[in-house]
């Protein structure tokens, strides 16, 4: 006997209520969650891509050259690590926590890295162009795996899953993009701005893998990733203690040594020829 669309959908809204096998929640519930993420991972990669512009343009001067330079590389990493997570999708959860953790590391740790290197070498262009190529990598392998996640808690039309999750991850980059200059840069600064939103990158990328997948990880997997999500945490917050010393240094430098080419000499007044 074939359903009427009524029946159909009355049976599809139950099964979305009802806890999926080995989630603490139901679908629906479970992929709300999926989508929370995936909003909030895009807001803080938008604000590690706004945060490498605004060191270039510090530290290095030539912004247009340097803005060029950082949004190429990192979408075409984006690319690479799309590719690359294929691979990784047979243990989605467990991967994904720990592409989270490295992520809010080399995120978290980038502004306070330039700087470092800056101080060190007295250039932050070879450091910038690896920290854009890693966080491309780690940001280009989110999607398919959060695709291979949501679609683990409810199989759906492939083109509906990657609609939700294009949307929430452009709502999030549209978050992070107005957060950055209004709200982070005000309260915290460059450096802790993204020393802060990498603690927020691993708490979120930690907690849903840690609790809506945790079914799907061994308890040795369970400790393990933990542990490297409050290594990160923590090492975030111990650089938060060098941020000021320095700013300062490097507030000191560039007052000495401005970044970008000598300004030309000007052209003689006819009145100074006379």
């Amino acid at each position: 006997m074939i359903g009427t669309p009524q029946a159909e959908r009355a049976e599809r809204a139950e099964a979305e209520r009802r806890p999926v096998v080995g989630l603490p929640v139901s679908a629906e519930t479970g992929r709300f969650l999926v989508l929370a993420t995936v909003f909030v991972c895009a807001a803080c990669g938008l604000v590690y891509e706004l945060e490498l512009i605004a060191l270039a343009d510090y530290l290095a001067g030539d912004t247009v050259t340097h803005t060029s330079i950082i949004l190429s590389l990192m979408v075409f990493a984006m690319g690479v690590g799309s590719l690359c997570a294929k691979r990784l999708r047979v243990r989605a959860s467990a991967n994904f926590g720990l592409i989270e953790a490295l992520l809010a590391l080399v995120g978290g740790c980038s502004a306070i890295s330039l700087y470092a290197c800056y101080l060190l070498c007295g250039d932050a262009i070879p450091m910038l162009v690896g920290f854009s190529l890693a966080m491309g990598v780690l940001i280009g392998a989110e999607m398919p795996l959060l695709m291979t996640l949501i679609q683990r808690i409810r199989a759906q039309d492939a083109s509906r899953a990657v609609a939700d999750l294009s949307a929430a991850d452009y709502v999030g980059a549209l978050l992070g993009g107005l957060a950055f200059p209004f709200l982070l840069l005000p309260l915290f600064g460059q450096v802790n701005a993204a020393l802060v939103t990498g603690v927020v990158n691993a708490l979120a990328g930690g907690l849903l893998v840690l609790w809506l997948f945790r079914g799907d990880l061994s308890r040795r997997a369970r400790r393990r990733l933990l542990a490297a999500n409050l290594a990160v945490i923590a090492a975030l917050l111990a650089c938060a203690t060098a941020v000021t010393p320095l700013e300062r240094a490097a507030a000191t430098r560039l007052a000495e040594s401005p970044p970008g080419p000598p300004a030309p000499a000007a052209p003689p007044h006819p009145a100074d020829e006379q």
